[in-house]
């Protein structure tokens, strides 16, 4: 087999791969194999074709990471916070009373405790969940 075909079969077992993870780094890394096989093609050293597979695989991650793709892997909200995971985050309540910073409320047929968010003042009224800790719902006016 030659160094081509080599640098091709490791690209497709990296994509390979990718499927399971769906995190893209791994497609980055078989971009920089490919690259390698394009050398190998050429006719480069086998040191040669390593280091261009190495930089451009290099190179691919550092885009991939600096790109607003990379930065959606990174930046998803913490779950407490998150309304893709937890449905209740933006749901509405109506607080009658306060003990103090704290309450108890009605919600989806069960007694919550109810936390007020960081500036928020306790005052009766209208309130939507913007976080889920335990079994505490911190709101916030709306």
């Amino acid at each position: 087999m030659t160094e081509w075909m080599l640098w091709s079969a490791l690209a497709g077992i990296a994509v390979i791969f990718e499927l399971f993870t769906g995190t893209f780094y791994l497609l980055m890394i078989a971009i920089g194999f490919m690259v390698g096989g394009v050398a190998a093609w050429l006719g480069l050293s086998s040191s040669t074709q390593l280091i261009v597979a190495g930089i451009v695989g290099v190179v691919a991650i550092y885009a991939l990471r600096h790109s607003r793709f990379g930065k959606r892997l990174e930046s998803a909200a913490e779950p407490a916070r998150d309304p893709n995971v937890n449905l209740d985050i933006g749901q509405a309540l109506t607080i009658e009373q306060w003990n103090g910073d704290a309450a108890r409320v009605m919600y989806r047929g069960a007694m919550w405790d109810v936390g007020l968010a960081e500036g928020e003042v306790a005052q009766p009224g209208s309130f939507v969940i913007r976080e889920v800790r335990g079994n505490r719902l911190i709101v916030s006016r709306q």
